[in-house]
């Protein structure tokens, strides 16, 4: 008898993963995402666009309902940059149409994943789960949105965090913490009758995204005066998740692609100039920083680039990186009819909206 894997084959998926604070500013109409998204250079097969701060974290959208409508915004503007067919634009050759297959708001954390409209067929089993870890250790200002769907058989992990800020000096104990919670406290809900993955580890493909705001461990000035004559590798040996994890503290087991960009905060907005770098200017003082990261964690995973963009709406500058991500899928035995996709759509939206996810223009909003 033959086994299992006698009717699965690898097959390699180009995946876009980027993480942006976009220090509570709504997108500006017309904000060009082609830096970001590369919609120029290539077409991939999926894209995870994990944001920060898409709203003030001020008392009324910490406590109170969350504004959909920023979401909204910003999936209209990507949405825009995908399928650029529209409006007059030309698309890509080669690219198919994209669709979002999630898009997850807490707060001002927020995941949207959008996929090319043939490769729907091949994903299932699509769930997210919240995790709050702010203000008094269980309010949305901080915290993750994680994002788990399967590909053919592999199962696959996004987690976006936003962790606790400071730039004291043993802040980044909090951040340890904030790693921590999200880490033990991630699960996904079971379905009956299955034997899903509900712990993040529990996954094949884990990684995670965000402003992890882990700072460089040196006095204020002797950074200011590094970051003048640019000498990023001095400040990259003392950059604190780096320290953090070689002593086995946090991410311990994960890996990162090595950093060869500037720090992405603190900036002017809409500027090149750090705040620390500006004579005369009077605001609170923060030293620059490599805040914003991407870790995976696990085999299959294969990262071909990891970068800054220079998209200058907020204080940070987004961060990006291209995986080609390894997944099982079964070969189709010729006596088994192709699924079909009208089929298939129906299942997903009695899927999605059994589970509490909502159709919307076009994209499924948790």
């Amino acid at each position: 008898m033959l086994s299992e894997k006698a009717f699965q084959y690898k097959k390699d998926y180009k995946v876009l993963v980027s993480t942006w604070n976009v220090g509570g500013l709504q997108p500006s109409d017309g904000l060009d995402l082609e830096d970001l998204l590369q919609t120029k250079e290539t077409c991939y097969d999926i894209y995870v666009l994990g944001f920060q701060e898409i709203v003030p974290l001020n008392a009324k959208n910490i406590i109170g309902p969350e504004r959909r409508s920023i979401s909204l915004r910003w999936n209209t503007v990507i949405s825009e940059e995908l399928n650029k067919n529209s409006g007059g634009k030309k698309k890509r050759s080669s690219c198919e149409e994209y669709e979002c297959l999630i898009s997850k708001q807490m707060v001002g954390i927020m995941v949207s994943v959008w996929v090319r409209r043939e490769l729907q067929q091949h994903l299932h089993h699509l769930s997210v789960s919240c995790v709050a870890c702010g203000f008094l250790g269980f309010l949305g200002n901080k915290g993750s949105v994680s994002v788990r769907f399967f590909l053919h058989g592999t199962s696959i992990c996004f987690v976006c965090c936003h962790l606790a800020s400071g730039g004291k000096e043993g802040d980044e104990i909090y951040r340890n913490s904030d790693a921590i919670d999200i880490i033990s406290r991630t699960n996904f809900p079971q379905i009956s009758s299955t034997n899903l993955p509900q712990k993040i580890f529990y996954h094949d493909r884990i990684i995670l995204l965000g402003d992890l705001n882990y700072r460089i461990s040196l006095p204020e000035a002797e950074t200011r005066w590094l970051v003048e004559r640019k000498e990023w590798n001095l400040l990259l040996e003392k950059d604190q998740l780096r320290y953090e994890r070689a002593e086995g503290r946090v991410f311990a087991d994960w890996e990162e692609g090595n950093i060869s960009f500037q720090p992405t905060y603190k900036y002017y907005p809409n500027t090149d100039k750090y705040y620390c770098c500006v004579e005369g200017k009077k605001e609170k003082a923060r030293a620059p920083a490599w805040c914003d990261r991407i870790l995976w964690y696990g085999k299959g995973l294969k990262q071909r680039e990891y970068n800054r963009c220079e998209l200058k709406l907020s204080d940070h500058r987004p961060v990006r990186c291209i995986f080609n991500v390894e997944v099982v899928a079964p070969s189709q035995s010729p006596s088994s009819p192709a699924p079909s996709t009208a089929n298939f759509s129906s299942l997903m939206r009695s899927f999605f909206l059994s589970d509490g996810f909502e159709r919307l223009d076009g994209h499924f909003e948790a």
